[in-house]
């Protein structure tokens, strides 16, 4: 089973910060990354970040590299995504999902859980 968590809720201003994490217990599929997409109102779903499963290399969108930071607790087997000066344009619906490409993760074959988590950044 694999939950999509997000406490506090999400809407903040711009500049604002949130974190959201995924719990991804007994997924027995091979991906090779897990972390997150979102799709905005009238736009296509894109890769937003992942962590890599045995090396922890990570990945971000062009538009969110140095704003957001992956990072994973095996133990609990959670990836978490530090979402820092939110811009209005990071307003989307965010899904946990897994990557199955070890090439440009993010681009490629993936798989996404739930209803997802309403981000809204909007003063």
């Amino acid at each position: 089973q694999v939950q999509l968590v997000e406490p506090g809720g999400g809407l903040v201003q711009p500049g604002g910060s949130l974190r959201l994490s995924c719990a991804a217990s007994e997924f027995t599929l091979p991906y090779y990354c897990m972390g997150w997409l979102r799709q905005a109102p009238g736009k296509e779903r894109e890769g937003v970040s992942c962590i890599s499963r045995d090396d922890g290399d990570t990945y971000y969108a062009d538009s969110v590299r140095g704003r957001f930071t992956i990072s994973r607790d095996n133990a609990k087997n959670t990836v978490y995504l530090q979402m820092n000066n939110l811009k209005r344009e990071d307003t989307a619906v965010y899904y946990c999902a897994a990557y199955y490409s070890d090439h440009a993760p993010l681009r490629g074959d993936q798989d996404y859980w739930g209803q997802g988590i309403q981000v809204t950044v909007s003063s």
